[in-house]
């Protein structure tokens, strides 16, 4: 029987204590505001002054960046193998550099075709240093306390937005899309291929023992009734949470709201997103993973009925919208321990990277899907009411992720 960790819960290793590199943590935290910051929000940002530069179509450019995401999706499966077994060091470096590249492609784009390719390349780019292999990396080294070491890290990613949407815009008012592009690519240069390169290079120990380690191969669980079950929840909430956070603004402008107002609506939002961070620790510590993603999913569609129905007044929006952050923030981890509560950490990045892909292809396909959908319902309330009940659909296929027998499951 495996020993359970005193303090925890969690599963002791043979030899004690793990060793843990003390600078990967807050290097991974500096990583994760400076790829998402640089790579992800500096896009919508800048878009406007691409269109306007170029001529191109904002939905060609916008395709652009969720093809992307949607190779960021799909290659994150073959990154998780490889950190498996070899660690993050080399992929995350690497990644960093192949980010930097992409964007001094996108930069230098003479057209359409060319800005496609750099934001292709910035596909495995965000695969290799966003957070799945961030969160392989801490799960490896910082078991069975890996849920703190997680949630310090997507706190530090919640800040991504916060730090470089607001000085990607100062530097658009002083330079072009095109050299404020290669200001922030020489940014994530420096922060981050040395960071990944340094701090990451601590030996790559095995997997931790855990309580609920299966003795199933990868391609058994990946093919598993319980694993596709909970695959698919995580795909329907993704696209879902996603869709929701692109069309509030919309919803509320159409509702007469200002577009300031509107965005406030969001952006105290993403502020109950990082609340809601804090609190999956003491949640994951007194609830059981199924109940837990159930429950979690539930209260994500019920938060996206309250905003279909809710007009006013512009305080209980706002308020909806702040709880309906913090449920998005739980998610997050969700996914991020998912793995490990089910078939232990023997095989995380593999699996977590399969489970991944499909939901990071919702994330990219949610805001054309939600654009194009509001106007045959009818508006977006309408929408929002038919994301509510994608939000139930995968509520209900979450309550068939729990893997049997009763050996393969941790208690809370």
């Amino acid at each position: 029987m495996t020993d359970l960790h005193p303090r925890t819960g969690g599963a002791a290793t043979g030899t004690g204590v793990r060793s843990r590199p003390r600078a990967a943590l807050p290097a991974l935290c500096a990583t994760q505001i400076t790829s998402w910051g640089v790579v992800y929000y500096a896009f919508p940002v800048l878009n406007p002054q691409i269109t306007a530069d170029t001529g191109w179509s904002t939905g060609a450019t916008t395709a652009a960046f969720s093809l992307a995401l949607v190779v960021s999706g799909l290659t994150g499966i073959r990154v998780g193998r490889i950190i498996d077994r070899r660690g993050p060091r080399t992929v995350m470096t690497a990644g960093s550099a192949v980010g930097t590249l992409s964007l001094v492609i996108v930069a230098t784009a003479p057209n359409l075709p060319v800005f496609f390719l750099g934001w292709a390349l910035a596909g495995p780019a965000m695969a290799t240093t966003f957070y799945q292999p961030a969160f392989a990396a801490l799960t490896r080294w910082w078991a069975p306390d890996h849920v703190r070491a997680l949630t310090v890290v997507t706190l530090a990613g919640g800040l991504a937005s916060t730090v470089f949407a607001p000085l990607t815009a100062a530097l658009a008012d002083h330079l072009s899309w095109r050299a404020t592009y290669l200001v922030l690519a020489a940014i994530l240069a420096v922060v981050t291929i040395p960071a990944h390169a340094i701090a990451l290079k601590a030996p790559w120990p095995p997997a931790p023992d855990t309580p609920t380690d299966t003795e199933e191969t990868p391609r058994a669980v990946v093919r598993s009734r319980p694993f596709l079950m909970l695959a698919a929840a995580l795909t329907l909430s993704a696209f879902a949470m996603y869709a929701v956070v692109i069309t509030l603004v919309p919803l509320l402008i159409e509702r007469g709201y200002t577009s300031g107002q509107a965005a406030w609506a969001l952006g105290l939002g993403g502020a109950g997103q990082t609340l809601g961070r804090t609190l999956y620790a003491p949640l994951a510590r007194r609830t059981r993973p199924t109940t837990r993603a159930v429950v979690l999913i539930t209260l994500g569609g019920l938060t996206t009925a309250a905003l279909a129905v809710t007009p006013g007044p512009y305080a209980l929006v706002v308020a909806v919208s702040i709880v309906a952050g913090t449920v998005r923030g739980n998610l997050t981890l969700l996914q991020a321990t998912a793995v490990t509560d089910r078939w232990g950490a023997r095989h995380y990045g593999r699996l977590s990277g399969t489970l991944g892909a499909p939901a990071m292809t919702a994330s990219a396909l949610a805001p054309f899907a939600a654009a194009v959908l509001a106007v045959p319902l009818g508006g977006y309330p309408e929408l929002f009411g038919v994301l509510a009940g994608l939000a139930a659909i995968a509520a209900v296929a979450a309550a068939g992720g729990d893997p049997r027998p009763a050996t393969t499951r941790a208690d809370p």
